[in-house]
């Protein structure tokens, strides 16, 4: 996949929708009532990459106040979904250990690597920071795909769609826009600008909610990866 050819795309098609008020707006996000939940392999980018996405969802803050923006604990790109939410699922009904101990035989070869955040795309219910990413996540993501295939634990991964992105959503549409026209125009001001790479050093397992709230996610391992000089 050309990253920069989909991400173009993607951007080019939402933001025309976006403009023309055909955005979606997620009814969940504020509900208490809701019981998506599933486990995932996530990656989080470093503090001072964070950083840089809070200067932008500031700007965009003043701008639409009443819209739902990440905090830096929540911000983060999915290596895996093993098992997307669904509603009703519980962690009493798998035993975590299996799934720490397969990811573990996955990641055993390889080492550390690095992801570029760059610039911004949309889809027509939020707003992502564009990630590009090394063949190394791709290759962690095929021998995932075959090792959980071949096993007999629970597992939905790919049933949604197959990830090919480094992606990191940080604005969610919950509520109509007040100012789009201006948003649309801090988008474009941030279209190519340089969020910065960082390192992967560390993979975790958590079991999640929909929107990845820290308030709901548990911790379940963290995989270290070594680095490339050793």
């Amino acid at each position: 996949m050309n990253l920069a050819e989909h991400y173009n795309k993607l951007y080019n098609n939402s933001i025309t929708k976006i403009a023309n008020g055909d955005y979606e707006i997620d009814r969940l996000i504020d509900s208490d009532t809701d019981q998506r939940f599933g486990i995932t392999l996530v990656i989080r980018p470093d503090e001072a990459t964070n950083n840089r996405i809070q200067q932008f969802l500031t700007e965009a803050k003043a701008i639409e106040p009443d819209q739902y923006y990440y905090q830096n604990a929540d911000i983060h790109i999915t290596l895996m979904s093993i098992i997307s939410c669904y509603e009703g699922f519980d962690l009493k009904d798998i035993n975590v250990e299996d799934y720490v101990e397969l990811t573990k035989q996955v990641l055993a070869k390889y080492k550390n690597f690095n992801i570029h955040f760059k610039g911004l795309t949309a889809s027509p219910s939020c707003i992502l920071i564009q990630g590009f990413l090394t063949e190394t996540l791709n290759e962690i993501r095929d021998d995932l795909r075959k090792a959980f295939k071949n096993s007999n634990l629970q597992q939905s991964i790919d049933k949604r769609y197959a990830i090919q992105t480094a992606h990191s959503t940080v604005i969610r549409f919950r509520s109509g826009l007040e100012n789009k026209e201006a948003l649309i125009n801090l988008v474009e001001k941030y279209r190519d600008y340089d969020f910065g790479t960082f390192e992967v050093k560390q993979i975790e397992l958590v079991y999640n909610d929909w929107y990845q709230r820290e308030r709901f996610v548990k911790k379940l391992h963290r995989f270290s990866l070594p680095s490339q000089t050793n």
